[in-house]
């Protein structure tokens, strides 16, 4: 049996490129909340997939476990980027509700990754999550503090993919330059001028 350390838990940002509509999308999971008589919403928005660590597991392990349990995927590229700490971070009105339901803890710690892959490796229609796609630049209501997450992990792929080739991870097996070109744009917002000078130095 796993046994959770109470305070301290993995978010995963999952971003997919969707090569039809050329945006980069962020996986949400649906938190829904009904009063017990079913009179009232207490709670409906999304939130990122995460767990708690266990306590014979790495943090990394614990991504791995929850990407797995998210989207059926294992040996993608993955970042531990930051923690967050903040002891406000869990404390709305909704999520307070949520958190007695689900019995955590309220000052619990998040240690964030971020994901990347092509949308269409998800197979959504058979998955008990509730989940959905939605592009960066047009995300729902958010429980926790999880769009701070999600947005700093946005810039922090903005800065990687300048450096490294990881937008390559966000593409199907087979690919052409303008898609490489496209992806380029949909994450750092720049022209296609621009976006050739930089991904010129990843395409031999």
């Amino acid at each position: 049996k796993f046994e959770k350390i109470p305070n301290l838990s993995v978010d995963c940002v999952v971003f997919g490129y969707d090569t039809k509509t050329k945006a980069l999308n962020v996986l949400l999971m649906k938190r829904y909340l009904e009063s017990e008589t079913g009179s009232n919403i207490l709670v409906d928005d999304y939130v990122l997939t995460g767990y708690h660590v266990c306590k014979n597991e790495t943090l990394d392990n614990t991504a791995t476990r929850v990407l797995k349990e998210l989207t059926g995927l294992t040996n993608l590229y993955k970042k531990q980027f930051k923690a967050f700490g903040d002891p406000d971070r869990l404390t709305s009105e909704k999520d307070l509700i949520w958190i007695k339901k689900e019995n955590f803890n309220s000052r619990t710690i998040t240690i964030a990754y971020y994901f990347l892959l092509d949308t269409e490796d998800v197979d959504l229609k058979n998955n008990a999550y509730q989940e959905k796609w939605f592009p960066i630049n047009d995300l729902p209501e958010i429980g926790f503090d999880h769009k701070k997450i999600v947005l700093e992990a946005y810039d922090d792929l903005k800065i990687k993919c300048l450096s490294e080739p990881v937008i390559f991870e966000l593409l199907p097996d087979k690919f052409t330059i303008n898609e490489v070109h496209e992806v380029y744009q949909s994450i750092l917002g720049i022209h296609q001028m621009d976006c050739r000078q930089n991904c010129r130095q990843w395409i031999q």
